[in-house]
């Protein structure tokens, strides 16, 4: 003897609602054989107003269409923002390489920084000496130089960082009046027996944030070391 509808217990209607959830999994064209059931059955909306399965479906195609084109644009501007550095990075390459003299490298090095890389001061510091003394400049520090420990971990490690200058470092790099600079990214330079840091840096303390890309970064910072080699006396 069946029990009453009123002593339906939870457990019956959920292993109900089980089985027909399984059988709908397990029958994913169930609704192509029988679409005269779709228009039968409905779904509360938010509004209040009960919406077919067919219009609900509908709907959540529409929003899943509308998160994938936003995600596209997404990449696609990531894209074209990559090809425009790349651009600037091959410009500014070009013209370190034809510089005649450190102090006329040094200048296109911090001018394009400034104009095409949004940074309010460049710098960079070599622990090395110059290959011929005509050619010295405020860039080298020397090789002996004590503040080469500021950066040890950066120049180990070989990798860029972002972030908050430390007050030793920001001293060491741009002067003691230099408190506005908020943010900077500090990349390796490096060759045979000499080291180096190009630093970036910004009043804005978001600009450089820690965790951000530095692949293009690291790329001028190669090249940039390639290209001084000629300029530093080997050791």
């Amino acid at each position: 003897m069946s029990a009453p509808k009123d002593e339906l217990t939870t457990t019956t209607i959920t292993a109900t609602a089980m089985s027909v959830a399984m059988y709908l999994e397990g029958h994913p064209d169930f609704f192509n054989r029988y679409p005269a059931l779709l228009t039968g059955l409905e779904l509360p909306h938010e509004s209040g107003r009960a919406v077919s399965l067919v219009e609900k479906q509908v709907a959540l195609l529409r929003e899943q269409n509308r998160q994938t084109r936003r995600r596209l644009h997404e990449l696609i501007e990531i894209a074209r923002q990559n090809e425009d550095l790349t651009r600037r990075l091959h410009g500014l390459t070009l013209g370190l390489m034809a510089a005649d003299r450190p102090a006329a490298l040094f200048q296109t090095l911090y001018a394009d920084l400034k104009q095409n890389f949004q940074a309010d001061r460049a710098v960079v510091r070599l622990f090395a000496e110059p290959a011929l003394t005509p050619h010295a400049a405020p860039e080298f520090a020397g090789e002996d130089a004590d503040e080469q420990a500021l950066f040890k971990d950066i120049i180990a490690k070989r990798q860029p960082r972002c972030g908050p200058l430390k007050a030793p470092q920001r001293a060491f790099l741009f002067g003691a009046e230099a408190d506005d600079l908020a943010s900077a990214v500090m990349a390796p330079l490096s060759g045979a027996g000499w080291s180096g840091i190009l630093a970036i840096a910004s009043r804005d303390a978001e600009r450089f944030r820690p965790g951000m890309g530095v692949e293009l970064l690291a790329n001028l910072a190669e090249l940039l070391s390639l290209i001084l080699k000629p300029w530093i006396k080997a050791a």
